[in-house]
């Protein structure tokens, strides 16, 4: 209790040093003799990077775009910094982990544009300026959504532009539902606890993406090259990466909205699947299951993730349910994925299970607690069966909705890896805190 006090007074003061920096403005309109400017926080079908945009999936079709008056510019950013205080242990004789102290990690920070090119033609670029594992700026990637076909002909398709939505670009694919609620660097606003799920099914791929919405209904089919790195060199050749997705959400009542959807991804040839390694940012649990070994130094920036490591001819598929009643929300997980690693000529398969149950609430639900509970397990290249397993719970409080503070204890365990292995016997538990700015 004297732990939880203390890291909770280190959160109030993480908070407060963060409110006094962040302004809840939501349009500046800049001026000259010729053009007009307008910094706009409300893009027609967008998602908002504050807190009306959670349990903010795919942004809602709408054809409402009014006149269009010209370039829209909107400039958003993220900033989040943690406080860590984690212990760590593995099996007697499996190769060292660091000494974890309790300190401050890393603050990252993301920034986003958001332009609105004609009536529903919008571009997305977002770029990391610091992250766990580059310290350096570089641009996560970026898309052009189009939703309405009048900059090439007025009137052009607009019976079926009223259900279609095409997305093409370098991009976060959108495959499943676990990753509009997942930490993406430095904007963490949507993700109720710090660290993201065990199979983190990520990646950023060049490829187009083609929506139909109709009333509750929803379906997505998309191609991409399998390539996080892009090269033009024939060696590593790949063969055209297949997505998909189905759903059904529908607000049933004011206070009962339900959503359920299943996704596909496959590859049949590429030279390295980055499904469950395409995040180059990094992990929030700075340093667990890793040691100063060279030879094996464990997890790495992707530390207490769990990377099945199946290269070619992978195929996963996830179902997510979404429940909303009141206050009270859940979201779940059901993953398989299957596939080989380069030399293998056997199949291997993993499968995830996720459940998050949080309940909202306050004026405007700025206060929330929860739990989750992440179960993964599959076969090691070298032929074991392993679990892995996580429970985190804590709770948040939006001090104005671009501003975000949340607790968390976690503990995860891993189980049946071999003998020499540096996550035999692992284990990792404590306190995370995180303040989290995004506008």
């Amino acid at each position: 209790m004297k732990n939880l006090i203390k890291y909770s007074g280190i959160a109030l003061l993480m908070a407060m040093g963060f409110q006094a920096q962040a302004q809840d403005v939501d349009v500046l309109v800049v001026e000259d003799n010729e053009n007009t400017t307008l910094w706009d926080r409300s893009l027609p079908n967008f998602r908002y990077p504050d807190q009306r945009g959670i349990s903010t999936f795919e942004p809602t079709k709408d054809n409402n775009y009014g006149e269009f008056e010209g370039v829209q510019v909107r400039l958003g950013g993220a900033f989040a910094l943690q406080f860590q205080a984690l212990e760590q242990e593995n099996a007697s004789g499996a190769p060292e982990l660091y000494e974890l102290g309790k300190d401050f990690n890393l603050a990252t920070a993301n920034m986003t544009f958001d332009i609105l090119l004609a009536k529903g033609v919008r571009v997305h670029l977002n770029t990391y300026l610091s992250s766990q594992n580059h310290p350096d700026t570089y641009v996560k990637g970026g898309y052009l959504q189009v939703d309405n076909l009048d900059f090439i002909s007025e009137g052009l398709a607009s019976g079926l532009m009223e259900h279609l939505r095409i997305r093409f670009g370098h991009m976060e694919n959108n495959y499943g539902d676990a990753h509009f609620r997942r930490t993406d660097n430095a904007m963490a606003l949507y993700n109720p606890f710090v660290g993201n799920y065990l199979m983190d099914s990520f990646t950023t791929e060049v490829g187009g993406e083609i929506y139909y919405f109709n009333g509750p209904w929803l379906g997505m089919v998309g191609f991409t090259n399998g390539k996080l790195n892009q090269s033009t060199s024939s060696e590593g050749h790949t063969s055209p990466s297949l997505l998909a997705k189905i759903g059904y959400d529908n607000q049933i009542s004011e206070d009962f909205r339900f959503r359920l959807t299943g996704s596909v991804y496959h590859t049949n040839q590429t030279k390295s699947a980055y499904l469950y390694s395409g995040d180059r940012a990094g992990s929030r649990y700075y340093n667990v299951m890793s040691g100063p070994d060279a030879n094996n130094p464990g997890d790495g920036f992707r530390s207490g993730r769990i990377n099945p490591d199946l290269k070619n001819e992978l195929t996963s598929f996830m179902i997510n349910p979404f429940i909303k009643a009141g206050g009270l929300e859940f979201f779940g997980i059901y993953e398989r994925a299957s596939g080989k690693y380069a030399s293998e000529t056997d199949e291997r398969s993993w499968n995830q299970y996720a459940g998050e149950l949080i309940y909202r609430f306050g004026n405007n639900e700025n206060f929330y607690v929860g739990g989750r509970y992440n179960t993964v397990n599959g076969e090691l290249k070298s032929g074991e069966d392993v679990t892995v397993n996580r429970f985190n719970i804590g709770g948040g409080w939006f001090m104005t909705k671009n501003i975000l503070t949340k607790v968390e204890y976690v503990n995860q365990d891993y189980n049946d890896y071999p003998t020499g292995d540096i996550h035999n016997d692992g284990q990792f538990n404590g306190f995370n805190i995180e303040a989290v700015i995004s506008f």
